[in-house]
């Protein structure tokens, strides 16, 4: 059981006061409740953009620092594997200490990781610093939930988590779109210096408006065994997601890797009911409408974050377009979660989360299904259709499947289900990735070799064949220097229609995930602990 012990706010030998049902005015900047939320919007920016800003730069890094295929991936690995590890330890941190702390040494560390990074002269610094960056990111984000949980009336909750989420989404659909305007115009270390003025002035924003909120029975010591646990748990189920691609799902590795995060977890709950104040009490999943929330933030990344991964392939390889007119053309994407989110916030605060979260998972399965449909000559004006529309699908659960986590939470665990939210999306994201891409492979190698004589092309042995559909498996066409023309482009066509028939079935997947999460959705209901948010006690 978990034990329980009340801030005392009043001095010795007085009785704490109960916590007021509404919010207490702000004195001044500190504690209110919308510069708070500008407040943390400017942070999580930093964090939202580092997850696909950098796949921009990736080129110019290998090229400046002699970077290997397997290294480049590692600055991505890196930060998302530190990221997804330690989210829900660190916001446990941030209900033991306070999320405005928590917040703000995210916020530095955060930006000193990243001035860092641009000041290195090797790849080995640079994945250092990525780790570096997951770590202090996933202190900023739950922390950032656990501040406007804990500022915002219930009324004005789903509102601020419509925007907060808005941020969030623009900022990871916007990554693509300023990397390369900084990578095309300045160099690929201005990516990551970015960081340092934006990290400031949220620093300066934190400690002049943010305000501490802690709950009068938040919790007073660590479960050490559980998180180590836990993390090894999740350690083990990333790094499987991650080298699956490369290992393949038969391998005895990638099944290591899985197995021995099954029996972590399994360790972990164990553990979770032995202890007098666990890192997640288990009865938090009693809530039915809360379990329902991580499943549905897991399935949503699946499809999000799988069927993005392919765009960008398709928009830059097969259509040929630059870094910066890829990310312009998913401007509609950007631009509906942008729109749609606050929508979304107000229309949940209305009629309850349940009808608007499975009407934005059957919208995203449309636009899904509708993204399979996309072909080699497909003109801007219907993939922007399809992109709006998955925006427009993105937006409500988004927003809504994080209130029903935190709202559905006790107070004192608000930081514990905002790392949760943040986990369940960067599991499903990597989830997303490497099953969609298993997908993918298994398409381009059953196809590749038919589509290849069907063209008239010469045979090509086993391991040249193998090699080839590692390059369509992004949308790159084989082709070899001094090629005669009539070749290349029979080779091009035939990489190209390969790609296509790949992204078309991994798309159909993710619609159909898309389709399960409908039902998921609903499971879910209003927070019932959301009226606990606003008003607690200050400190």
């Amino acid at each position: 059981m978990t034990s329980q012990t009340t801030i005392d706010a009043t001095g010795p030998g007085d009785k704490a006061p109960a916590a007021p049902s509404g919010p207490q005015p702000a004195a001044g900047l500190r504690g209110h409740p919308w510069l708070t939320l500008i407040t943390v919007a400017v942070g999580v920016m930093m964090v939202a953009l580092d997850g696909t800003i950098v796949a921009i730069a990736n080129p110019a890094i290998g090229r400046d620092l002699h970077a290997s295929w397997a290294q480049l991936q590692w600055i991505t690995n890196a930060y998302f594997l530190a990221l997804a590890v330690s989210l829900i330890t660190a916001g446990k941190l941030g209900d033991r200490f306070g999320h405005r702390q928590t917040f703000l040494i995210g916020v530095a560390g955060f930006a000193a990781a990243s001035g860092a990074i641009g000041l290195s002269d090797s790849i080995a610094a640079v994945v250092t610093f990525r780790v570096f960056q997951g770590l202090f990111g996933a202190l900023l984000m739950p922390a950032a939930l656990g501040l406007l949980r804990a500022t915002f009336p219930a009324e004005k909750l789903n509102m601020a988590i419509g925007i907060w989420g808005m941020v969030i989404g623009a900022s990871t659909a916007g990554g693509p779109i300023l990397g390369g305007v900084l990578v095309e115009h300045v160099n690929w270390q201005s990516v990551f210096f970015i960081n340092v003025p934006v990290g400031a002035l949220a620093l300066v924003l934190g400690a002049l408006i943010l305000l501490d909120h802690r709950a009068e029975n938040a919790p007073r010591s660590f479960d050490l065994l559980g998180i180590a646990l836990l993390s090894g748990a999740m350690f083990c189920l990333v790094w499987a997601l991650i080298k699956a691609p490369a290992w393949g799902w038969g391998n005895g590795k990638t099944w290591l890797f899985l197995i021995a995060s099954v029996v972590g977890f399994a360790l972990f709950a164990l553990w979770e009911k032995r202890v007098r104040e666990p890192l997640i009490p288990l009865a938090l999943f009693r809530s039915v409408a809360l379990s329902a929330g991580v499943v549905l933030m897991v399935l949503m990344a699946i499809a999000f974050m799988g069927g993005l991964f392919f765009v960008t392939f398709y928009l830059q390889n097969v259509h040929g377009m630059s870094p910066i007119d890829a990310g312009l053309h998913l401007l509609p994407l950007t631009g509906m979660m942008i729109v749609g989110s606050p929508l979304a916030g107000a229309l949940i605060t209305k009629a309850g989360p349940r009808i608007p979260l499975a009407g934005g998972m059957a919208v995203t399965a449309i636009a899904m299904y509708g993204m399979s449909t996309l072909e080699e000559n497909t003109g801007s004006g219907l993939m922007s259709l399809w992109f709006a529309l998955l925006g427009l699908g993105l937006a409500p659960v988004m927003v809504g499947a994080t209130e029903v986590i935190v709202g559905n939470a006790p107070m004192e665990l608000s930081g514990v289900a905002g790392g949760l939210q943040q986990a369940a999306m960067q599991i499903g994201g990597s989830l997303g990735t490497a099953v969609l891409g298993a997908v993918m492979a298994s398409k381009v190698d059953h196809t590749l070799g038919d589509n290849w004589a069907d063209a008239g092309l010469p045979k090509l042995p086993p391991e040249q064949l193998h090699q080839a559909a590692e390059a369509v498996q992004q949308g790159v066409a084989p082709v070899a220097e001094g090629t005669p023309a009539p070749i290349a482009e029979k080779i091009t066509a035939v990489a190209h229609h390969t790609f296509i028939d790949g992204m078309s079935l991994a798309s159909l997947v993710a619609a159909g995930v898309a389709a399960v999460a409908v039902l998921v959705a609903l499971l879910t209901k209003r927070g019932a602990n959301a009226e606990a948010g606003a008003g607690v006690g200050h400190i």
